[in-house]
């Protein structure tokens, strides 16, 4: 069995590109990462590094054993933060996987709240939109659309509807279509787009497939790939934005949401809970504030930082209740 430390010293050879930055940055002595090195390659049978002009470069295989190791040493991280965990009396670990949109509308308020009840508690929140991601959530905030397609139950989870999301239209406040507060997805035909999700990911097949029905394909001249940057464009005058309602709850005084209509592009929100034949007090409580904050819509207004932005979020939410189970 490979030695994690001799591994962890490795990676810092290679990613540091030579053996007295890696004895800097790990506090050892360039001799002590000289012996780890030597004992690795021992272990593992393998030439890890050549020489290469006054220093050492990975060689293949050395790149490769350490492209492939950094799964395995992110799970030994995990590990030691489970070891220090319980070495510092702290009895609980919870593990939230979340989206990035339902990550800054959510989970810093539920979050605070969560630990604050539980104060022995450790919640671990990993993007779920990143690739690679390995650890197994105890709890998982995911989307689908509301069309009857999403996803099929995941072996080992119970699933627990959250929200629905419409998608609105994010565009500058002085746009020739802002005063009627509601569009219709085809009259934003001839706009100049900003995508602000990754090419191919389910919210941007939702934006085009909700286009189609209307009767076109969107022009997008940026791709910003996020809604952060898609909205900051958008306070630019570069385009306008559509994207759901949940990342556009902020944003700038330049720019206002719109209700989109015929279609309305829309995602159900649900957490998928793991199920351990166990009682997890922690992933009911959070579970338990998760459809408290989704029936109480006071609640998502709260953090809206400006009164006016405020009042927009509540004009919408009594807007979604009157529409037949398109919006909530």
């Amino acid at each position: 069995m490979l030695d994690p430390h001799r591994l962890r010293v490795f990676r810092a050879v290679v990613s540091s590109g030579s053996v007295q930055a890696a004895a800097d940055n790990l506090g050892l002595t360039s001799s002590a990462v000289s012996q780890h090195l030597s004992a690795l390659a021992r272990e593992t049978g393998l030439v890890l590094f050549q020489r290469q002009g006054r220093g050492i470069a990975a060689t293949p295989a050395g790149l490769e054993l350490a492209a492939q190791s950094e799964e395995a040493m992110s799970q030994w991280g995990r590990l030691d933060s489970v070891v220090s965990d319980l070495r510092e009396g702290r009895s609980g670990r919870l593990t939230v996987g979340y989206f990035a949109s339902a990550g800054s509308a959510w989970m810093p308020d539920l979050v605070k709240r969560l630990t604050s009840e539980l104060p022995d508690l450790t919640v671990e929140l990993i993007l779920t939109e990143t690739a690679g991601r390995s650890v197994t959530p105890d709890i998982d905030i995911v989307f689908d659309p509301s069309d009857g397609g999403g996803r099929r139950p995941r072996p080992g989870y119970r699933q627990v509807p959250l929200a629905t999301d419409p998608f609105v239209a994010v565009v500058p406040r002085d746009h020739r279509l802002a005063p009627a507060r509601t569009v219709r997805l085809a009259d934003l035909r001839g706009e100049t787009w900003v995508s602000n999700d990754i090419h191919g990911s389910q919210v941007h097949r939702m934006v085009l497939s909700a286009c189609a029905a209307a009767g076109f394909t969107p022009r997008f001249t940026v791709q910003a790939q996020e809604h952060y940057s898609a909205i900051q464009f958008v306070a630019a005058g570069v385009g306008i934005s559509v994207m759901p309602r949940l990342a556009a709850r902020t944003l700038p005084p330049e720019v206002m949401r719109l209700r989109i209509t015929d279609p309305t592009p829309v995602r159900d929100i649900s957490a998928l809970v793991r199920e351990t034949g166990r009682p997890n007090p922690a992933a009911e409580r959070l579970v338990q504030m998760l459809l408290e904050l989704n029936t109480r819509p006071a609640l998502r207004a709260r953090a809206t930082p400006d009164a006016q932005n405020a009042q927009e979020v509540q004009q919408t939410e009594q807007a979604a209740q009157g529409q037949d189970g398109q919006e909530g």
